[in-house]
């Protein structure tokens, strides 16, 4: 009779956590920065069809980095439990944090049950306030954790160096064309130091814009208009009129 091969939980669960972190750095970085009248998502992101950033609710907001297949799952169900949830009870009993609990236990059962591997994936969920102040930002690592957040957040590709970059240049009060010209820039460095050209084209910009007099305060920053607010001394006030649109208006859980 053969013995068993043993392996203590401590080491299995660092070496799960050591896979997921691996299949997590290999995909293109996103950032969530907080700017004067709301909250901006940029992903580095050229396809059109699999989106990175999306809407989950009326002021709430869902980026991931990963596997498509796996946060694409987490945001179908972050979709139906805001839907319900708003439907029994009421549109504001929806919240960030909320949902932010539910991802939470999900991934942490996920990672911690041996019989399936862990989800390559890290989280972020975003609720706009009513003020800057009242804004909530939740980054979900791959092991069910919760993260609470300010001002600015990376995750995925080189998140650590991307963070340190938006530390130290972050500020309150920013346009929403200085927060995304620096989200560009930060995703524009790469783990040399050394920069590269990032288009509009192979970008992802969403925002939770709380000046809109709708409900739903989700957008998408598209085309002509993120080409403008990429532009070399692009005035903020100006090019945030311009971004409101009526594209950004389109729910994206009916993708």
């Amino acid at each position: 009779m053969t013995t068993p091969f043993y392996v203590s939980p401590q080491q299995a669960m660092a070496d799960r956590a050591e896979y997921a972190r691996k299949g997590i750095a290999r995909g293109r970085s996103v950032v969530v920065l907080q700017y004067a009248d709301g909250i901006v998502f940029v992903a580095e992101n050229p396809s059109r069809a699999l989106h990175k950033v999306s809407e989950i609710y009326d002021r709430i907001a869902f980026a991931a980095v990963g596997k498509y297949n796996e946060f694409e799952n987490l945001r179908i169900g972050g979709v139906r439990y805001a839907d319900l949830r708003g439907y029994t009870y009421d549109r504001e009993d929806v919240t960030a944090r909320g949902l932010a609990n539910v991802y939470a236990q999900t991934l942490g059962t996920i990672f911690s049950s041996a019989a399936e591997k862990p989800y390559e994936v890290e989280l972020i969920v975003a609720e706009v306030g009513e003020g800057p102040e009242d804004d909530q930002i939740y980054r979900l690592p791959h092991d069910g954790s919760i993260v609470d957040e300010h001002g600015s957040v990376a995750v995925g590709g080189n998140a650590d160096q991307i963070s340190s970059y938006l530390d130290q240049r972050h500020r309150d009060g920013m346009t929403l064309a200085e927060a995304l010209k620096l989200a560009v820039d930060s995703l524009s460095r790469d783990n040399n130091g050394g920069e590269r050209s990032l288009t509009a084209e192979q970008l992802e910009v969403a925002v939770l814009d709380r000046t809109r007099p709708q409900k739903r305060k989700f957008k998408r920053v598209l085309g002509g208009q993120l080409s403008r607010l990429l532009e070399p001394g692009e005035g903020g006030s100006d090019a945030e009129a311009s971004a409101e649109s009526s594209e950004g208006s389109s729910s994206e859980s009916e993708d």
